[in-house]
């Protein structure tokens, strides 16, 4: 009877009756039943707690330098990462920073980027915030992908970071839940993107040659063709070039969000430097690429500048490579340490 009254109440197509005789029935059946629901309202169980990566193994390389491997809930994946951790177990902050287009292809997938090619284990040995580097994701912008790709399989980075890891870096490794994020490249992009869609997540990003603007058709071509250099298909992860998901993850699209985000930003002008003698080459397109990372990243700060966002922005002689970005590190720390409250 009471699935019948509550039909008409909800608003149901019945002959006959008229709007008023529907009100004072669902008036009645409210007063009437008003504690009955109530109670089955009470007994309802809680929502189960949204998925988090599980721990699976972890290995010392040093006192204050962990491999860990994770499973994660969503693709049913193992993600391995890299962990630079202080001393002691007093709570501290962390700090996530993500490799670039190849993201491990040249370390057999064993290592990050950062460890390999940068002094960043020793720079951050007496820092009092724990590094997370996650080790793979190629080509795929530490995004959620429309649909799996048939070379680079199944992504869905942006959860993982965002959602399934954190609790379990905040749980392992005494987090004091502050939070920054940054990377090179493919990764400074992604870092971007991830500030922006998730402000109440990081305080810092720190983001190294990438491209923050998907406005212009140029710039989005060219995070495209970045991803068919490693053979993947763009239209798996955001869409077809000129609508799907391309402007909900643009940054510009989301600058109010970055307002009290503190915010480092570096690109070299395309040209090599002579200071840093062979560390300071690259590709042979490693010019043409900062080129388009410097028309980016200008393009970015006039948006962001009028839109009242303050940002760090480190303009250098460079090129495309690691020997850039390995002394844009200490660049950035003071910005970084500032987000986190770091002295």
């Amino acid at each position: 009877m009471f699935r019948r009254v509550f039909d008409r109440a909800a608003g149901s197509p019945r002959r006959g009756r008229s709007a008023i005789a529907r009100v004072v029935v669902v008036g009645l059946v409210a007063v009437s039943t008003l504690g009955t629901f109530a109670g089955v309202a009470a007994a309802r169980p809680a929502p189960d707690p949204a998925p988090t990566a599980t721990l699976l193994t972890r290995t010392a390389l040093g006192p204050q330098h962990d491999i860990i491997t994770v499973r994660d809930p969503d693709t049913r994946q193992t993600v391995r990462l890299e962990v630079l951790h202080p001393r002691g177990t007093a709570p501290r902050p962390t700090l996530y920073l993500l490799d670039g287009i190849d993201a491990g292809v040249y370390t057999g997938f064993q290592r990050s980027g950062w460890t390999v090619q940068t002094g960043i284990e020793r720079f951050m040995a007496d820092k009092d915030v724990t590094v997370v580097l996650p080790i793979g994701g190629t080509a795929s912008y530490y995004t959620d992908w429309r649909r799996p790709d048939p070379v680079l399989g199944v992504d869905k980075w942006e959860t993982f970071l965002t959602r399934d890891l954190p609790p379990l870096i905040e749980r392992e490794y005494a987090g004091n839940g502050r939070s920054a994020i940054g990377g090179l490249s493919m990764g400074a992009t992604s870092a971007m993107v991830l500030a922006a869609k998730h402000p109440d997540l990081y305080r810092g990003v720190m983001a190294l040659s990438g491209c923050f603007d998907f406005g212009p058709p140029a710039y989005r071509q060219a995070v495209a063709g970045t991803v068919a250099t490693r053979g993947g298909n763009f239209e798996n992860m955001w869409g077809p070039l000129d609508g799907g998901d391309w402007a909900a993850n643009d940054p510009t699209r989301r600058l109010a969000a970055l307002k009290d985000t503190d915010i480092f930003i570096a690109s070299g002008n395309g040209l090599p430097d002579p200071r840093l003698g062979l560390r300071g080459l690259a590709s042979p397109v490693g010019g043409f690429l900062e080129g388009v990372v410097l028309s980016c990243t200008r393009s970015f700060q006039e948006k962001a500048t009028r839109a009242g966002i303050k940002a760090t922005y480190e303009y250098r002689p460079g090129l495309h490579s690691w020997g850039y970005w390995a002394e844009d590190l200490p660049r950035a720390w003071p910005t970084i340490a500032r987000s986190l409250d770091i002295s």
